[in-house]
This record gives structure tokens, C-alpha cells and sequence, in this order.
């Protein structure tokens, strides 16, 4: 069996939002700010080989060829409670390429259970995008769905007794919305 294909996205604008996560210092705006710049990098290189077709558009002084996806790309976060909900939006999975966004990978265990929700529904191309993941998250993933591309800026060195990612940047939500 292959690793999964992991991809390191080493973009200096993923790089200096990461600094600012990790940042204890940092306020929840502005961490808010940088989870969404560090996603706007890490979406945009995941989605880098989309598959599109050719397209001719009229701009207002003439014709233009351009290119437009040729699948939709549905997105699926991972909550651990959202899980329940998937059902909900597994319909238009087979015709679309699916990003499913989970901003720690840290034991694996939420990923793969979605992962394997999205399998089962007939997604044919899913990307898994997270903003920090650790050695176990990536390796579990790796044993239960070893094509599933993963985009991150960076592998932590481990879990905690606690399941926390270490060095990591703290509880995710905690942080984004100052609940600490």
C-alpha cells in the first residue's frame, strides 16, 4: 500500500497565518483573520489540479477564452458532532470533487469516520485540507484511505497525553472564538 500523498504547501503567506495561529499571544479577530488567510492558501494549492474545460465568454468589448471547472467541488467540514449531518449533503457526491476541510488532523479518528461517510456515499475524488496535523492523524488516514490527498503547511512532532497536537497552536475553536 502507498503513503497517502501528503502535501506540505510551503507558500509564504501559509507560513506567516501559521506563525500568527501558533501565536499564544494572538486575539481571537486576529487569529480569526489568519485561519481564514491559511485557508484561502491551503484551498487554492488543493484545488491547484482541478480538472476544467476550455470556455469562450463575452466581455463587454468582446469574446475571451477562458476555463471553467469541469466538476463541482462540494465542501465538508469535519465537526465531530456535524458528522450526524452529513447525510444531508451526500447526495451530489458522486459528480464532484470533494474538499473536506478539518483544521487539526490530530488523532485521525473524525477524518476517517467522515472519510469513510463520504466513501460509502460514492465520492470519487475527496482532499483533505487542515491547517496542522500530527504523525498519528496522517498515519490513520494513511491505513483506512490511502488515496485521499492531504494539503497542510506543516506535521507536528506529536500527540500529548491529552490528544493535543504538540507544538500545535491550542484548541482550535477555543482560539477562534476566545471560549479559553
Amino acid at each position: 500500500m502507498k503513503p497517502v500523498p501528503l502535501h506540505l504547501v510551503d507558500h509564504p503567506l501559509a507560513h506567516d497565518a501559521l506563525t500568527t495561529l501558533r501565536d499564544k499571544r494572538t486575539t481571537p479577530e486576529h487569529f480569526r483573520q489568519a485561519a481564514n488567510r491559511i485557508s484561502v492558501v491551503l484551498v487554492a494549492d488543493a484545488l491547484r489540479d482541478i480538472p476544467t474545460v476550455p470556455v469562450t465568454v463575452d466581455t463587454p468589448l468582446g469574446p475571451a477564452d477562458g476555463h471553467r471547472m469541469e466538476r463541482d467541488v462540494v465542501v465538508v467540514p469535519v465537526l465531530r458532532a456535524g458528522l450526524g449531518m452529513l447525510d444531508a449533503v451526500l447526495a451530489p457526491l458522486a459528480d464532484s470533487d470533494v474538499l473536506m476541510i478539518d483544521p487539526m488532523l490530530a488523532t485521525g479518528g473524525s477524518a476517517v469516520a467522515a472519510l469513510d461517510l463520504l466513501e460509502h456515499a460514492g465520492a470519487r475524488t475527496v482532499r483533505l485540507v487542515c491547517i496542522v496535523a500530527a504523525p498519528e492523524g496522517v498515519a490513520l488516514v494513511e491505513r483506512h484511505h490511502p488515496t485521499v490527498d492531504i494539503y497542510t503547511p506543516v506535521v507536528d512532532r506529536e500527540l500529548n497525553a491529552h490528544k493535543y497536537i504538540v507544538p500545535g497552536l491550542g484548541d482550535f475553536g477555543d482560539r477562534l472564538y476566545g471560549t479559553l
